[in-house]
C-alpha cells in the first residue's frame, strides 16, 4: 500500500495526481454535455396527447436532476484496474481495462464510459477484492478530495500481498471525517459485509442487526439505490418506501439517495402510513401494549366478521313479468362458501350480489331463456338483491368499528373472549364514551388498529421494496402495517436489539419477521463499528449485559481512540462549558439530555449567547450545536457529544431497562469525541 501522494504545488505534466485531475475535469465536462443533451430535448411532436407529454415532460426534469454535477461532491473515487478484459476469458497476454469508479455513469460524445456506476457489477472488485481473492484487479486507487478538488491518491496493488495488507491512509480519512450537516452516502467506503447486504438480490428480504456506527442506516439506503439501478423498471412500477422513526430522523437522511442520482424514493414513519385519523391523543404504556399486540388483529378480524349474517329469508327477483326465488338455504350455501374463502371482507360483498344473481341466470337458462353477462348485472343491481346484500353482509367502516371496540365492554368481551383477559380489555377500553370517530381523541396504536381493520375490509396496496429503519422500536401491530405494504415485495429490516427503547420493543428479529409477513428473510449481523470511536463504545458496551444479554458487542475499527471523558460537575454552567469546549474543534456538536432537562439547559445556552438548533435541523458555520432530547437522540449522530445526567436519561422512561437502552443509544451518537457531564452518581450499571 502505497501512502497518499498529494501535489501541493503544481501540477508537472508527467505527474499522475495531474492526469487523474484532468480526468476529472474532462469527466465534469462530459456530464455537462449529457445534461445539456437532456434538457435540449423538444418533446413537442414526439407524444399522441397532453397525457403522455405530461409524464415524459416529468422524465425529463427527473433526468435532467439526476445529472446535476455537485460541486463539493467527488465525481468518482476510485480507479480498478483490471489484468484482464472483464467478462472475457482471462488468457495470458490478453490486455486488461481501466475503470474509475464514481456516483453515477458518465460517458463521452461517443457513448465511452469516463467513469462507471459505483453500483455496476464491474465496480464491485473496489469493495470486494482482497489479498485473497484480488478479483482479477492489478492495482486499486483510492482518491483523496478536499471539497471537489482532488488533492491525493493512494494506490494498492493486489498481486503484492505486502501492500494488500495494509490499511488504507485514506480509507481511514474518509470514514473519521467530520460531519456537518445531514448524514452524506458512503459510496466510497462501503466495507466487503456492507457490499454483501447492499448487492443482495430484490426477491428476498434482509434484515441487518447492527450496533451503533456500524453504518446501517447507510446501507439500507445504499441497498435502495442499487436495487434501483438493477431493477429500475420494476421498481418503476411498484414503487420504494423508506420508513424511519420521527421526522428528524428523516430530514436527517433525505439527502442520501438524491445525491446518489435517485430522486424517486418515497420517505415516512409508521404514523404516516396509517393515518386514517388525526392522532390527538396518547396512550399509557399498559394500553400501549396490549394494542400493539399482535392479538389484536383477530380481535379485529372478528369484529368485522361479525357483521355477516347467515340468511334466513329468500330473495325474490322480478323481471318483467317473470319472478325468480333464490331460496334461503342456496342464499346460506353462497354466504358460507365466500366466507370459507377467506377473501377480504370488501372483496366478498362485492362478490355477493354476482353469486345471488348468478343463481338466477341458471334458473333462467332452465325455463329457456339465454341471459347473458349485461343481464347477469342487472339482477345484481336489482333492489331486492341490494336489500339482501346491505341485510346479510352490510359495509363495515373501519374507524367507527375501532371505536366501538374501544368504548363497548360487551362488544370487546365478544370478539376477545379466549384472545385478552379481562385486565387487557379494561386497560384499552376509553373510560368516557364519544359521540363520533372526529370527536375521539385518537392515540397512535389506535391509528395502526384502524389500518388493520382497513386491511381485512380492503387490500392494502403493495410496493415492490420498503426500508425500515430503527425497526427494533415497533410493536407487532406495526410490523403488520408496514408488512401489508410489501406483501408482494421484499423489505429491508435495519435495527439493533440494544437500542430498543419502546415498552413493546423488538425481543428477537425472527418475531419482528413473522409479524413483517417476511418469516423467510435473511438475518445479518454488523459487528464492525465505523463511526463511534473505541474508548466510546468501549464504555457504552457495559451497558449490554443489562439490556440485550448475549448481543455481540460493537468493535470499532478505528485507527483514532477519539476524546473520552467523565466530569462531575455541579450545575449547568460546566455543562455549559464542555459545549464551548467541543464546539473550538472543526464539526458538529450534539448536547444530548433527558427531555426533561431540556428546558433548562436551553436557557442556560441562551443566557450565554451560545446558539443551537433543534434535532433534524441543519447545522450552519456559526451554529454547530444541537440540543437533542434523548427521545430524539436515535439514528443521529454527532462528531462531538455532550452527555448530560446519565441518570436522568434513565430515570425519564417507564421501567429502567428501557431507561438504560435509551442511555445506550445517548452514549453513542458521538463520533470523535464524548463528555459525560453528571451531578447524580452515575448508573451502578456503568461502574
Amino acid at each position: 500500500m502505497s501512502t497518499p501522494a498529494t501535489d501541493p504545488l503544481g501540477d508537472p505534466l508527467d505527474d499522475p495526481l495531474a492526469r487523474e485531475r484532468t480526468h476529472l475535469a474532462s469527466s465534469r465536462s462530459a456530464l455537462r454535455a449529457m445534461r445539456e443533451d437532456v434538457e435540449s430535448l423538444d418533446i413537442k411532436d414526439v407524444t399522441a396527447n397532453w397525457v403522455n407529454a405530461e409524464v415524459l415532460a416529468r422524465q425529463i426534469d427527473e433526468r435532467i436532476k439526476a445529472l446535476a454535477d455537485l460541486s463539493d461532491t467527488p465525481l468518482f473515487f476510485g480507479r480498478l484496474n483490471y489484468l484482464h478484459a472483464p467478462g472475457a476469458e482471462q488468457a495470458e497476454g490478453a490486455e486488461g481495462e481501466q475503470f474509475y469508479i464514481g456516483r453515477r455513469h458518465v460517458h463521452d460524445g461517443d457513448g465511452d464510459p469516463m467513469v462507471i456506476d459505483w453500483r455496476a457489477p464491474v465496480s464491485q472488485p473496489f469493495y470486494r477484492a482482497s489479498k485473497k481473492d484480488p478479483q482479477d484487479i492489478s492495482l486499486r486507487r483510492r482518491f483523496g478530495y478536499t471539497g471537489g478538488d482532488l488533492t491525493a491518491y493512494e494506490d494498492e496493488h493486489l498481486m503484492d500481498p505486502a501492500e494488500a495488507a495494509a490499511t488504507s491512509k485514506l480509507l481511514q480519512q474518509e470514514i473519521e471525517r467530520p460531519r456537518v450537516g445531514p448524514m452524506r452516502d458512503i459510496v466510497a467506503t462501503i466495507q466487503p459485509e456492507q457490499d454483501e447486504i447492499v448487492r443482495s438480490g430484490l426477491g428476498g428480504t434482509v434484515c441487518v442487526q447492527g450496533g451503533p456506527g456500524t453504518g446501517k442506516t447507510a446501507v439500507g439506503l445504499h441497498r435502495v439505490a442499487y436495487l434501483l439501478y438493477a431493477h429500475r423498471e420494476r421498481l418503476a412500477r411498484t414503487g420504494t418506501l423508506v420508513i424511519g422513526p420521527n421526522k428528524s430522523f428523516l430530514h436527517y437522511i433525505e439527502q442520501v439517495l438524491p445525491a446518489l442520482g435517485e430522486l424517486t424514493v418515497r420517505q415516512g414513519t409508521v404514523d404516516d402510513l396509517v393515518a386514517h385519523v388525526e392522532v390527538r391523543g396518547t396512550d399509557e404504556a399498559p394500553a400501549a401494549v396490549v394494542k400493539g399486540d399482535a392479538r389484536m388483529a383477530e380481535v379485529l378480524r372478528r369484529a368485522v366478521y361479525s357483521h355477516v349474517s347467515i340468511p334466513t329469508e329468500p330473495v325474490m327477483v322480478v323481471r318483467g313479468s317473470r319472478r325468480w326465488r333464490v331460496p334461503a338455504y342456496e342464499l346460506e350455501a353462497i354466504v358460507r362458501e365466500l366466507l370459507d374463502r377467506d377473501i377480504r371482507y370488501g372483496a366478498a360483498r362485492e362478490a355477493l350480489p354476482q353469486r345471488i344473481a348468478h343463481a338466477v341466470l341458471v334458473q333462467m337458462e332452465r325455463s329457456g331463456e339465454a341471459p347473458d353477462d349485461r343481464v347477469q348485472d342487472a339482477v345484481a343491481r336489482n333492489a331486492a338483491v341490494k336489500a339482501a346484500v346491505k341485510a346479510v353482509w352490510p359495509p363495515v367502516e373501519p374507524e367507527k368499528l375501532v371505536l366501538r371496540l374501544l368504548t363497548d365492554a360487551d362488544f370487546l368481551a365478544v370478539h376477545a373472549d379466549g384472545i385478552l383477559d379481562e385486565d387487557e380489555q379494561k386497560t384499552i377500553l376509553w373510560p368516557k364514551p364519544v359521540r363520533s370517530v372526529k370527536a375521539a381523541k385518537w392515540a397512535a396504536a389506535d391509528a395502526v388498529l384502524i389500518d388493520e381493520a382497513t386491511d381485512i375490509v380492503q387490500r392494502t396496496h403493495s410496493l415492490g421494496h420498503v426500508v425500515l429503519d430503527e425497526a427494533q422500536d415497533l410493536s407487532p401491530m406495526q410490523y403488520r402495517a408496514v408488512g401489508r405494504r410489501c406483501t408482494t415485495g421484499s423489505a429491508t429490516v435495519l435495527g439493533d436489539l440494544a437500542q430498543g427503547t419502546t415498552p413493546w420493543a423488538t425481543r428477537s428479529w425472527d418475531e419482528a419477521l413473522a409479524h413483517l409477513g417476511k418469516s423467510e428473510g435473511v438475518i445479518e449481523e454488523l459487528t464492525a463499528g465505523f463511526r463511534v470511536p473505541t474508548d466510546v463504545i468501549t464504555y457504552a458496551s457495559r451497558l449490554l449485559p443489562h439490556i440485550a444479554p448475549g448481543l455481540t458487542p460493537v468493535a470499532s475499527v478505528r485507527e483514532n481512540p477519539g476524546f473520552f471523558d467523565l466530569r462531575e460537575t455541579a450545575g449547568t454552567a460546566q455543562v455549559v462549558a464542555a459545549c464551548e469546549e467541543l464546539l473550538r474543534n472543526e464539526g458538529s456538536t450534539g448536547l444530548i439530555a433527558a427531555d426533561a432537562r431540556v428546558p433548562e439547559l436551553a436557557e442556560a445556552l441562551t443566557a450565554a449567547g451560545i446558539g443551537y438548533i433543534d434535532p433534524g435541523e441543519e447545522t450552519t458555520v456559526d451554529t454547530r450545536l444541537t440540543l437533542v432530547p434523548a427521545s430524539l437522540a436515535k439514528g443521529l449522530e454527532y462528531d462531538y457529544v455532550v452527555l448530560d445526567e446519565p441518570q436522568a436519561v434513565v430515570d425519564g422512561e417507564p421501567d429502567e431497562r428501557t431507561g438504560l437502552r435509551r442511555l445506550y443509544v445517548a452514549l453513542t451518537r458521538a463520533v470523535s469525541g464524548l463528555i459525560v457531564t453528571h451531578t447524580a452518581p452515575l448508573p451502578a450499571q456503568l461502574a
